[in-house]
């Protein structure tokens, strides 16, 4: 268990973090309901989240070998999350990253507890300063309890992140007592929720609580659940934006300025809207306010310095549509996310558009977007062929819908799924009708993987060693072999005990095709009825993909 919070540590944290609001995205944006009821506090946190993650990552890929120290991780991942800060609470996120960044950079190589608790301090400190009229029973507020909290605990690294943790699950537990609004909804703040969420990714990081996977990802951070009895949504229907109504618009823009020209800028957003909150420093700023004359911002911007990737959204618009006009789209595409050119072929074969997939490095959600973008359809059916796709798909969706583009998400969890959805897909049904029967097919597909082992770990059958061959059954890992036939015989037989009519085997890539014939012949025996094909899908990530429907 790790006593300093250094590099590594950082990148975990992030990591867990964005899985953790990944997960809880659509709970989070249920909750929303102040400044303004738009439902997107989730989304908005995700999308800032994985800003950071992607300016962190890179520096974990070194030429030379030489790896960061916590400083220079600690100011990628609070840069990134300032350059993608997303809506309110996005923004007052990057600025907490900031505040932590400014005591852990000057720490000279890692941090202690000590530091931990200054740097929270320094993180709740940085938030209240961002924002023009702090509001208690919001984010802020969870911030400022859980660096309370760290303050008092003299225990060490671990303890100090737990008890900030557990500070902060209590402070949102009391939101509703502090705001209005949301008493009447009946909900917790969704920002602080969200925090929560990212305390937690952090008490696990620090204790070591590294994921094996995607199960074991799950499983960790359910532990750090929130239990909070909510009503989502607001129970009376109106609309609960604060004193004086909802602002027609909500300008973001990031901003090149120097600091002497910021109190100007504060003033006068200040005049023009509300929920005003300027983050950054050192000439580069993230200036979020919500405003009926959306040009009176932007102006305020260029009076200031260099305004640029200015988002405007019209929050009285129910699709959430943006300033700029959407592009015309038409017709229906699929789009299917892949690794390994077999398996592209055939979904391209299939009517798919493919989205070929890094098997080390996920697509994000600007890249899954932009997929669909240049499909040019006004209807889309997303395969992701991933469980670890899901948020990341659900980050995308919601913008994209926003441009008035229809988004099914089947979240398909490896592509032999995706093969039995795309075999029942038809262009010519209704949308709705063709999206439920790809659903329909997918769910009824079993489907299992083997794997190597690349090192030491539980699993649900057990500790595996390196080179051991793992059977997958539905996500599960229920056998451990020592090779790829026999531990392959041993997850048939185990699959079709249960039934099935049709069975698709996938080889990776340079698995030979004895393998398959190994298999058949085993189906054979047990299951003549049983109708097999095998595909070569050239995929590096498992050397075979079962399938049976």
């Amino acid at each position: 268990m790790p006593d300093t919070l250094d590099a590594p540590v950082v990148r975990t944290w992030c990591r867990l973090a964005l899985a953790a609001v990944g997960q809880a995205r659509e709970e989070i944006d249920a909750l929303n309901v102040y400044p303004v009821p738009d439902g997107d506090t989730g989304t908005n946190l995700y999308l800032t989240l994985e800003s950071a993650a992607a300016a962190l990552d890179p520096l974990f890929e070194p030429s030379d070998g030489v790896f960061p120290g916590l400083g220079e991780a600690m100011q990628a991942m609070a840069r990134g999350a300032l350059l993608g800060a997303r809506g309110n609470s996005g923004v007052i996120l990057a600025q907490l990253l900031r505040g932590m960044t400014e005591v852990l950079a000057d720490g000279g190589g890692a941090g202690d507890s000590e530091a931990l608790r200054r740097a929270l301090r320094r993180a709740a400190d940085a938030g209240y300063e961002a924002v023009a009229r702090p509001v208690e029973g919001t984010l802020l507020t969870v911030a400022a309890a859980a660096a309370h909290a760290a303050q008092e605990c003299s225990g060490g690294l671990v303890e100090v992140a737990d008890a900030a943790y557990e500070a902060s699950r209590r402070a949102l537990a009391a939101t509703p007592g502090q705001l209005d609004v949301l008493a009447r909804a009946g909900v917790v703040d969704a920002g602080g929720r969200g925090l929560v969420a990212v305390l937690g990714a952090l008490a696990d990081a620090v204790a070591d609580q590294q994921p094996l996977g995607p199960l074991a990802l799950e499983s960790g951070l359910r532990r750090r659940e929130i239990t909070s009895q909510v009503v989502h949504g607001c129970a009376d229907g109106t609309d609960h934006a604060g004193p004086g109504g909802s602002p027609a618009f909500e300008v973001i823009y990031l901003l090149d300025a120097p600091d002497e020209a910021l109190p100007a800028l504060r003033a006068r957003l200040a005049e023009v809207g509300d929920s005003l909150v300027v983050v950054g420093g050192d000439g580069l700023w993230n200036v979020h306010v919500h405003v009926d004359d959306a040009g009176a911002a932007v102006e305020a911007g260029i009076a200031a310095g260099r305004p640029y990737r200015i988002r405007i959204t019209h929050f009285g618009d129910a699709a959430r549509r943006t300033a700029a006009e959407p592009r015309e789209h038409s017709g229906r595409a699929v789009i299917s996310v892949v690794h390994g050119s077999g398996i592209a072929r055939l979904c391209t074969e299939a009517g798919a558009t493919v989205l070929h997939a890094d098997p080390d490095r996920p697509p994000s959600s600007a890249e899954l977007a932009g997929a669909v973008r240049r499909a040019e359809a006004s209807e889309v059916v997303l395969l992701l062929n991933d469980p670890e796709l899901r948020a990341v798909a659900g980050a995308a969706a919601d913008q994209l819908r926003g441009e008035g583009i229809r988004v099914a998400v089947i979240p398909t969890r490896s592509p032999v799924q995706g093969l039995a959805a795309l075999a029942v897909h038809e262009a010519g049904r209704r949308f709705d009708e063709d999206v439920v029967s790809m659903t329909s097919a997918a769910g009824a597909t079993r489907y299992a993987e083997l794997a190597v082992a690349e090192g030491e770990s539980w699993t649900m059958a057990g500790v595996c060693q390196a080179g051991d061959v793992l059977g997958l059954i539905d996500g599960d890992v229920a056998v451990i072999g020592s090779d790829l036939g026999g531990t392959g015989e041993v997850v048939l037989d185990r699959m079709l005990a249960a039934g099935g009519e049709l069975l698709t085997l996938v080889l990776g890539d340079g698995v030979p095709q004895q393998l398959a014939d190994r298999l058949i012949a085993q189906v054979r025996r047990l299951r003549p009825e049983v109708d097999t094909v095998v595909y070569d899908g050239g995929q590096e990530s498992a050397p075979l993909l079962i399938g049976l429907e």
